[in-house]
């Protein structure tokens, strides 16, 4: 019952800018730790962003500077602002909600993907 839908992505030049967004459904949004990952053809899945429900926020170096990540808990979803786009932020990006195991059961759920690509 739980969906993460990404949107925002596309075809963008060098040097500009994407915002994605992900609604969440079907869960507690506010108490999870929300992130955002990326995977480029024939690389491992990689951690972009994170926020957990207090606000604070984790950033890859690769992105530190040119990315923001925000949540909006009223409307359920979380953003990742992206400016300064380089070729080599082309990838899907994957919007995940995470919270820690209870009674052996797993809280980790992952979107679709959205497709960014960065060239001219």
């Amino acid at each position: 019952q739980v969906q993460l839908v990404e949107s925002g992505g596309g075809l963008v030049q060098p040097g500009g800018s994407l915002r994605l967004s992900c609604a969440a459904s079907g869960m507690i949004f506010s108490i999870y730790t929300m992130g955002w990952y990326r995977q480029a053809p024939g690389k491992q899945r990689e951690l972009v962003a994170r926020i957990i429900s207090g606000g604070s926020t984790y950033y890859a170096d690769s992105v530190k500077g040119r990315f923001t990540i925000s949540r909006d808990n009223a409307k359920n979803t979380v953003y990742l602002q992206m400016n300064s786009l380089k070729p080599e932020d082309t990838a899907v990006y994957y919007c995940n909600a995470w919270r820690p195991p209870v009674a052996g059961a797993k809280y980790d759920y992952w979107g679709q993907g959205t497709q960014v690509t960065v060239s001219s």
